[in-house]
């Protein structure tokens, strides 16, 4: 109760009114779940159980092609891009029910521009090992977000984003595998009927089937040019991938260790916090609020990845505009924060324990002169707990 009257009172002092305030208390309410954690832990976290299958799919890859292995593995890679397409029965069989593409008509297969560039990185980050599929040239990405997140539908994808990470990829290949193993322990009994019956005791068990991974564009982070940020092409591609790669990365650190991954600011704010870390050695404010429209605070920029978190329900405009005054505020607390506290601290598992510090912050509170009061309590009360241990 205190801490809703005093975000009450942060957005009354930032101009909200009643209604408003009643619709960013709802936005911005924290739901990092803390309660399952188990100390001390130990980064990098262990592997999730998918990651066996998908280095089995890095061996096949570097004999026929990154993309040639994926496409026997995920059947979404069998379909093209194609308006209505998830509504047919080839691709409803094929994508829920795991009958084979093989044959289908209308599996002619994903179309990319440039499918040798395609590559498959296993990438070690805080929250253990993620596959990442770094696509050649946008169109690619373009393609492959839409066949693995969009059921092959050609829905538009905005132009400020060039990364995601999917959760819960229902795995195919893995419950074809699982049913290999169960038929060669019960070669006396795995007719159809007593696959069902297996097959429905498989259903609760998603980390059995449902696998995690990213998709990357190389392109400039968040649609911003390299003469915008006051950089040459090739060393703002460079940088951007970095950024792209460890804000896609601190969203899986949050999915896995708080059971949290939301399109939301807050979240976006964390992991450009880590991604601008991550590619410069320290946090610039003026790159988030750039990557995010706000460059020239209190006008924003159209196009800016801002809107594309403005929730479901949106917010209406007078309480985006707040949300805008509210993320240019946070911004500046997180670099005077890492400016005055964080740089010095020399723990080898400060990232991890920082980034659990915000996730316990409100954007009301990142927002308010107290913010690095705040961040500074979590984060001495965590190396105080013994929160991490050093992996050997």
């Amino acid at each position: 109760m205190i801490k809703q009257s005093f975000r009450t009172d942060i957005l009354a002092y930032f101009g909200a009114t009643a209604t408003q305030a009643k619709e960013l208390l709802v936005y911005n309410q924290n739901v990092f779940d803390h309660n399952t954690l188990t100390y001390p832990l130990k980064f990098p976290l262990t592997p999730e159980l998918y990651v066996a299958a998908w280095e089995e799919y890095a061996v096949a890859a570097r004999v026929v092609g990154v993309f040639e292995a994926l496409k026997q593995r995920l059947v979404q890679l069998r379909f093209p891009i194609k308006e209505g397409i998830s509504q047919t029965e080839a691709y409803l069989s094929a994508s829920r029910r795991g009958v084979t593409a093989d044959g289908m008509p209308e599996a002619t297969g994903l179309v990319l521009q440039q499918p040798e560039k395609l590559q498959l990185i296993l990438h070690q980050s805080l929250a253990g090992i993620i596959p990442v599929l770094l696509a050649g040239n946008r169109e690619d990405f373009l393609s492959l977000v839409q066949a693995l997140t969009k059921r092959n539908e050609p829905q538009p994808i905005p132009n400020s984003m060039g990364a995601c990470i999917v959760s819960g990829f229902n795995n195919w290949d893995r419950i074809c595998q699982h049913r290999q193993k169960w038929e060669a322990l019960n070669p006396g009994n795995c007719s159809e009927i007593s696959w069902m019956g297996e097959f429905q005791k498989l259903i609760p068990q998603k980390q059995l089937y449902q696998d995690k991974f990213i998709i990357l564009n190389d392109g400039a982070y968040s649609n911003v040019s390299a003469s915008d940020m006051g950089l040459e092409k090739f060393q703002w591609q460079q940088l951007s991938l970095t950024i792209r790669l460890e804000h896609e990365c601190t969203h899986y650190f949050t999915r896995r260790l708080f059971n949290s991954m939301q399109n939301n600011i807050l979240d976006e704010l964390i992991a450009d916090y880590k991604g601008i870390v991550a590619a410069t050695g320290y946090y610039r404010a003026d790159w988030c609020l750039r990557f995010l429209g706000l460059e020239s605070f209190p006008d924003y920029r159209e196009g800016g990845r801002l809107q594309n978190y403005r929730g479901n329900p949106p917010l209406s405009d007078g309480a985006f505009k707040i949300l805008q005054a509210l993320v240019k505020a946070a911004a500046d607390n997180l670099q005077r924060f890492h400016a005055e506290y964080a740089r010095k601290l020399t723990d080898t598992n400060i990232q991890p324990l920082i980034l659990t510090a915000l996730t316990y912050l409100t954007l009301e509170e990142l927002a308010s002169k107290e913010a690095n009061s705040f961040i500074q309590q979590n984060l001495e009360r965590l190396l105080k707990t013994s929160y991490v241990e050093t992996q050997n």
